[in-house]
């Protein structure tokens, strides 16, 4: 059987759960009112649109969503947004709320939990194959490279990794491999000590939070784990430890597998899980040639269209014209006379005349008022930002009304805003 045939049978017997109920505490305030995956990306785009479009991509179409903390938002995202799929050709994306599968008082406790409580659903659709994905990080992949990888290789299971500094470990999975890529260890954020990449000294595998299983193996695992009263139930801190000690686990660098791949092309990949990790895989894109390649018609990023007039740009009153550099402007967005360089705005954003924004993520349904100045600022969905108002400038004043990081990006939310004016 030819390579085409080969994956063309495994996707069909493969079933994708995307673990997308984490809130993503990190992102401070653009998670009160949201989960992390449903969170704003790319000026158009939910975070989790980029791990469904891989499955659709990948020819995997029978999906099962995890959803748990402030779901309403990405609901209804994924109603609106991803209903296209045909159920009478078995293609599905089911949505998966918390089912207290194990008592009235506890919710999903652990990735590894989330996916024992619906492991009933699972097994009810019958895949041979789990794909288990995390629904909150930005890059492109063939999962059915990874899963002919998989199905060829004899294990049970199959982690992805991307290669990384070993200084950047301690926010990672750290995984050991031999020379034949079987997994020998597996440490979860290691301080110290990192196991580095065969041949190198100051490289590391960590995973991705991608893993495929042979189904039976998987529920086996669960099953166990769930009456292990010391579990945490994760995948990262007990799954796959145990899988690892099993000798099992086989690691599928993310280079195999990665959209584009080839020479010269380094892996795009790219855990949003911060406020300046957030605002600098943005802006990412607004760059001439951006790692991310959004426009690529052989691998789109499906989403939600709202049916929208193109974006304008215009004069003020008095006739001043803006200027718009290296900046991505979605549908519904209304510009007078600013300057705006190297930022997002997404849909029905409007500037008012005398504007200068810069480096600046902009969210829906942002009015950004007369003369305001703007300097690497993420502004979160509805804001009002009223006439003459200067951020980004002043770090004392920013961090007195906002949330400033460390590398100086201010996020700026509707209640803050509130607050403000009622001072």
């Amino acid at each position: 059987m030819d390579n085409h045939n080969s994956s063309h049978q495994l996707y069909k017997k493969a079933m994708a759960l995307v673990l997308a109920g984490g809130r993503g505490s990190r992102l401070y305030n653009l998670t009160d009112t949201r989960a992390k995956p449903a969170v704003y990306f790319g000026g158009k785009f939910r975070i989790i649109d980029f791990a469904l479009s891989n499955c659709l991509n990948s020819g995997i179409r029978r999906i099962g969503v995890v959803t748990q903390y402030k779901s309403h938002s990405l609901l209804r995202h994924l109603q609106r947004g991803w209903g296209f799929l045909r159920g009478e050709l078995n293609e599905f994306i089911d949505l998966l709320p918390a089912q207290q599968r194990v008592d009235e008082e506890h919710w999903y406790r652990g990735t590894a939990d989330a996916v024992y409580q619906n492991i009933d659903i699972l097994r009810s659709y019958g895949p041979e194959y789990v794909i288990v994905l995390a629904g909150d990080h930005i890059y492109k992949m063939d999962y059915s490279i990874m899963l002919r990888d998989h199905a060829q290789s004899g294990y049970k299971c199959t982690v992805g990794c991307v290669e990384i500094a070993k200084g950047e470990a301690y926010a990672f999975g750290i995984m050991g491999i031999d020379e034949n890529r079987k997994i020998t260890s597996f440490i979860e954020k290691p301080k110290k000590n990192a196991p580095t990449i065969p041949g190198t000294t100051d490289r590391c595998y960590a995973s991705m939070g991608i893993y495929i299983f042979n189904s039976d193996y998987l529920y086996d695992l669960l099953e166990e784990d769930i009456t292990n009263k010391e579990s945490s139930h994760d995948f990262g801190k007990d799954i796959i430890p145990r899988v690892v000690s099993e000798n099992q686990a086989l690691a599928h660098p993310f280079s195999m597998s990665c959209v584009p791949r080839g020479e010269g092309i380094e892996p795009y990949w790219r855990d949003v899980g911060t406020i300046d990790a957030f605002w600098e895989a943005n802006l990412d894109l607004a760059a001439n040639m951006p790692e991310l390649n959004i426009y690529d018609k052989d691998w789109p990023v499906w989403t939600a269209q709202e049916q929208l007039p193109p974006a304008k740009f215009v004069p003020d009153r008095n006739g001043n014209h803006g200027v718009i550099t290296n900046t991505l402007a979605s549908g519904g967005c209304i510009v007078l006379g600013s300057e705006i360089s190297k930022s997002l705005m997404f849909s029905k954003v409007r500037v008012l005349a005398g504007c200068k924004i810069d480096q600046c993520v902009i969210m829906p349904e942002v009015v950004v008022g007369e003369n305001c100045r703007l300097k690497k600022v993420v502004i979160d969905k509805g804001c009002d930002i009223p006439a003459g108002m200067v951020i980004g400038e002043d770090p004392i004043e920013d961090a007195k009304n906002f949330y400033r990081t460390d590398k100086g990006v201010v996020l700026v939310t509707k209640k803050m805003i509130d607050e403000l004016k009622e001072k």
